[in-house]
């Protein structure tokens, strides 16, 4: 499990600025994985799975850690595939608990 995996989500208030340059560019690296950064605004990826009962458990699992967390994801479902979509919204933007978030779903089983 990565470092971020073991990290918690801090609930954001608000009133602080979003992640750029260096700090952001380090954590998309730490992270790795499928996860694109997109337009230094949200993280997105696209998780395949070989039919739809597969993609909803992995839906209920990352609810599961989303409310756990305290920190809810954007999902979309479809036949044999779960998108994902994390951002911070009180600050339209991304922050740590984002990519501590992230890697938390790479470390869920995809069975």
């Amino acid at each position: 499990m990565s470092r971020l995996a073991r990290m918690k989500c801090i609930p954001c208030r608000g009133g602080v600025p979003a992640l750029k340059g260096r700090a952001l560019a380090a954590l998309a690296r730490e992270l790795g994985g499928e996860w694109k950064v997109v337009r230094g605004h949200h993280l997105e990826t696209s998780v395949p799975f070989p039919d739809f009962a597969t993609a909803l458990e992995f839906v209920k699992k990352i609810g599961a850690i989303a409310e756990k967390a305290g920190h809810h994801p954007d999902l979309e479902l479809s036949w044999g595939r779960v998108g994902v979509k994390i951002f911070t919204h009180k600050i339209d933007g991304l922050t740590e608990s984002d990519f501590v978030l992230a890697a938390k779903i790479d470390a869920l089983p995809r069975k």
